[in-house]
């Protein structure tokens, strides 16, 4: 899922953007990242990395550069800042297999970062941004399909990820409809 921001000015006035905003003179690229994904979602990210800086001429009407940032949302906190009343308006989210068509270069800015996640789970810890400290093993795969893309085996993941030292069991159980699942984490990296 993909913030999106409903344009209140030209140009491009009504149409879907990626939050953006400002760099104020007195802060570094990060705090801005942060400060305009909390404006935008009322979130603070559990990720936040630079991607790229998108400067090609013809990108907007006046010569604009973008430092993009990409960023990291736990879903649980997503999820449940959704569901309060007065949470922040003009903001919707989109799955990013259906993206509407956005302002500017934002389409491209977004399949890009989409291409950089797929690429960056492969070889990362990446997926824990998108999860609570414990997790399941099927919450954990669920995460690696959706930015994936595609389903993967439950037993050759679970198998793969049993014989990792990434992951640790802990004494917690989930509940459910079915057998309690085991909770797992990420081993703490000094």
């Amino acid at each position: 899922m993909l913030p999106l921001v409903r344009r209140t000015r030209d140009p491009h006035l009504g149409s879907w953007a990626l939050p953006g905003g400002w760099l104020d003179p007195a802060e570094d690229l990060d705090a801005a990242a942060s400060r305009t994904l909390a404006e935008t979602t009322a979130l603070q990210p559990s990720y936040l990395e630079q991607l790229y800086t998108f400067g090609d001429v013809d990108r907007s009407p006046s010569r604009t550069i973008s430092i993009v940032y990409w960023a990291l949302l736990r879903s649980d906190l997503v999820d449940a800042q959704r569901a309060q009343a007065g949470a922040p308006e003009n903001v919707e989210w989109f799955d990013v297999d259906a993206l509407p068509p956005l302002a500017f270069d934002h389409n491209r800015i977004a399949e890009y970062a989409l291409w950089r996640l797929r690429n960056k789970v492969a070889y990362s810890r990446i997926a824990a941004g998108l999860l609570p400290d414990e997790f399941t093993l099927t919450e954990l795969r669920e995460v690696y399909e959706a930015v994936l893309g595609q389903r993967l085996d439950p037993s050759n993941f679970r198998r793969l990820l049993e014989g990792s030292d990434e992951l640790v069991p802990t004494e917690s159980f989930r509940t459910g409809k079915h057998r309690p699942a085991r909770l797992y984490r990420y081993v703490a990296h000094a």
